[in-house]
């Protein structure tokens, strides 16, 4: 094994062994990571920038010292002196490493932007926002009525409005002179009162009568990624959605790795909220420039997120989420000025809401597919899966309500896959695979058409075939046990087992060959073992997480099964069911809720009402915790198997019949009917 440094590259997981003195964009460019650059290493595009991280990263089994590049030089010292460096960047074509090192590559420095998956699903909704703007007309001073300009606008207020308790901070209270006299005594002020305040706030204050809107972001600040849907908070409309990746991956894919990073690494918990921080910023930012409006008309936002992540929000350290009895430092719900929170792309005054926490591994993310799903209102018998890296879940009817979360990990969202990639214009999102001759077609993201169909090199020739996303290693797996190619251990046959070259060894193991662009300076994307162990680990964790449940419950069946968030979405009910990730219920009975959870957070920024409701709701639901159920290792090994090893026909309508296959003796029936398409 060769003793060269180890460079890892986040978000993507790509690793590899460089010498010392390698770049860093060359590194990239070698292991087909995704860094832009347009100068060709000359240090004046700035494009390749890149944030290496320092400290103890167990996940990836490695210690980055201080002096694991190569020292600050004269081309960047150059860049920033003319154009400037955010704090502790470094451009990846003069960065040359010197040690192991685990670099992020922002995505200001990506080729292909990430789309959204998360995206905001229609919802009629009771407005009742906190933020509202109010247009007065105020008395103007009187040398015989010696009052003060606020206490003439709360009066007015109070008579027009019939709205009293009013307070407004120094900064706020600078800007109302001026607002008063350029109006004429007329002015439109921006009031907020929480549905647990006693006293309105005034956020802002505009001369005359302001016609413009104000905003609100409903964020669901998840572990890879961070969705924000900006709403309109007069009627609601969402204006824009974005969404960008959690920069914290560079500190660990998962949970308990960031939680890990903050034991071993002093100061480490506040690295990674001021890492958080600064991305909501930029979201911030590129969402307002969207939709064409002043991020300081943005008064209020609404955060969904799992418990670690509301912690490092939070300015907390989660260390005691990573030890029994994982114990939040509040469960409640959290409201606080942004600036707290170092929110400053948004107005100076502006609040911010988190939804309450429902226990120690269960967080706000929960609570808002709670508030969006209502299972608490349902006549039969629900379960619903809101999969990420982490995966949220909840069993309930109108008698109780159960939740618990489960540990996924990121290989879902296409991290820790060997072709895997963010969802962006060119990677793989849908495939499938003839069970008769093993060939795959697919589509890539930004493109209607099929890879077999005319004009598909056409459409894809700006953004190329680039690389496999989370929905679609789902399918490729599925659509590789369906057609033959990987047995119910989830072991890949070889070129002889399974009758296709496409099945190529590696070393003890094989993988499957879905696109081969090298010919033409494109990548090689294939499913490796590792991949399918991987999407085995991930979907195992989510069975057994909703069989836990099920076994409180007392039943052995749900009669119905919701999907939420990004794979909800973009994932069919068919592909889920031959995986195994979901118990067997008819096909007709799984339905797609879209992201859950940002719908839950747009809820709540548009109502008071219902961020009171939400906060008794999760003090009646039961809480169940994974990591100490000892029945969770029993139903995690269960799953394993494709689809299952208990259960390993799903109902699924005669759409198609799983062969039965073992590679291990090297047999098997290398068949399998062909499905109805």
């Amino acid at each position: 094994m060769t003793n060269d440094p180890l460079v890892i590259f986040t978000p993507s997981g790509k690793r590899g062994r460089f010498a010392v003195g390698t770049p860093i964009l060359t590194a990239a460019r070698q292991l087909g990571v995704d860094l832009d650059s347009v100068c060709g290493g000359r240090g004046i595009c700035s494009k390749c920038q890149i944030t290496p991280s320092y400290g103890e990263f167990p996940k990836h089994g490695v210690t980055v010292h201080e002096d694991a590049l190569s020292v600050w030089n004269a081309v960047e010292e150059r860049y920033d002196q003319i154009r400037g460096l955010k704090e502790g960047r470094r451009l990846g074509c003069q960065a040359k490493v010197q040690g192991d090192v685990v670099i992020d590559v922002p995505p200001e420095s990506q080729v292909h932007r990430q789309v959204v998956r998360k995206a905001a699903a229609a919802r009629d909704i009771v407005m009742d926002p906190a933020t509202k703007l109010y247009y007065v007309e105020v008395a103007e001073p009187d040398m015989h009525e010696p009052t003060g300009d606020f206490e003439r606008l709360c009066r007015a207020l109070k008579d027009q409005w019939q709205v009293e308790g009013v307070t407004a901070s120094l900064a706020v209270m600078r800007k109302l002179q001026p607002a008063l006299r350029k109006g004429e005594w007329k002015v439109t002020v921006a009031l907020n009162k929480g549905h647990n305040d006693t006293n309105f706030r005034v956020l802002d204050i505009f001369p005359g009568f302001d016609e413009g809107r104000i905003y609100g972001l409903a964020i669901d600040l998840g572990s890879t990624t961070i969705a924000a849907h900006l709403c309109d908070l007069r009627n609601g409309l969402v204006v824009a959605s974005s969404g960008i990746m959690n920069p914290q991956i560079r500190f660990g894919e998962d949970l308990m790795s960031r939680v890990s990073y903050s034991m071993m690494n002093p100061g480490g918990d506040q690295e990674m909220t001021r890492a958080v921080r600064s991305a909501i910023n930029t979201l911030t930012i590129e969402i307002a420039k969207e939709a064409e409006i002043d991020a300081k008309r943005i008064m209020e936002t609404v955060f969904v997120c799992n418990p670690v992540m509301h912690h490092l929000l939070l300015g907390i350290d989660p260390v005691e989420l990573g030890q029994a009895p994982f114990a939040l430092a509040t469960s409640h719900s959290v409201s606080l000025d942004a600036m707290e929170l170092e929110l400053d792309a948004i107005n100076a005054s502006a609040r911010v809401y988190v939804l309450p926490c429902i226990a120690g591994h269960v967080g706000a993310d929960a609570a808002a597919v709670a508030l969006s799903e209502e299972p608490g209102k349902s006549e039969d018998l629900v379960l619903i899966v809101d999969v990420g890296t982490n995966a949220e879940i909840l069993l309930g009817n109108t008698t109780r309500v159960l939740a618990c979360s489960s540990p996924t990990g990121p290989a879902f969202e296409g991290a820790q896959i060997s072709s895997g990639q963010r969802a962006a214009p060119g990677a793989i999102e849908r495939i499938e695979i003839d069970p008769i001759t093993k060939e795959p077609r697919f589509r890539v993201i930004g493109c209607e058409l099929w890879s077999d169909e005319d004009g598909f090199a056409e459409q894809t020739k700006a953004t190329g075939v680039t690389g496999i996303c989370g929905s679609g290693i789902i399918e490729a797996v599925a659509e590789m046990r369906a057609a033959g190619l990987v047995d119910n251990k989830g072991l890949i046959g070889s070129a002889e087992q399974t009758g296709t070259e496409r099945a190529i060894a590696e070393g003890r193991t094989n993988s499957y060959l879905i696109y081969d662009g090298t010919d033409a300076g494109g990548p090689r994307i294939t499913v490796t073992q590792g991949d399918i162990r991987a999407i085995q680990l991930a979907k195992s964790a989510l069975y057994a997480g909703a069989r836990l449940l099920m076994d409180e419950m007392g039943v052995d069946v749900v009669d119905r099964v919701t999907l939420a968030g990004a794979f909800g979405a973009h994932i069919s009910p068919k592909h889920a069911m031959i995986l195994g990730m979901i118990p067997d219920v008819p096909l007709d009975k799984v339905t797609s809720a879209g992201n859950a959870a940002g719908t839950g957070a747009r809820i709540a920024l548009c109502s008071n009402a219902a961020r009171a409701a939400i906060e008794e709701t999760v003090t009646k639901i039961t809480k169940i915790e994974t990591a100490i159920e000892p029945k969770f290792q029993e139903h995690f090994v269960n799953a394993n198997a494709i689809p299952h090893a208990t259960d390993p026909f799903p109902n699924l309508s005669g759409e198609v019949t799983l062969p039965q296959l073992n590679f291990n003796d090297g047999g098997g029936d290398r068949g399998g009917r062909r499905r109805r398409r």
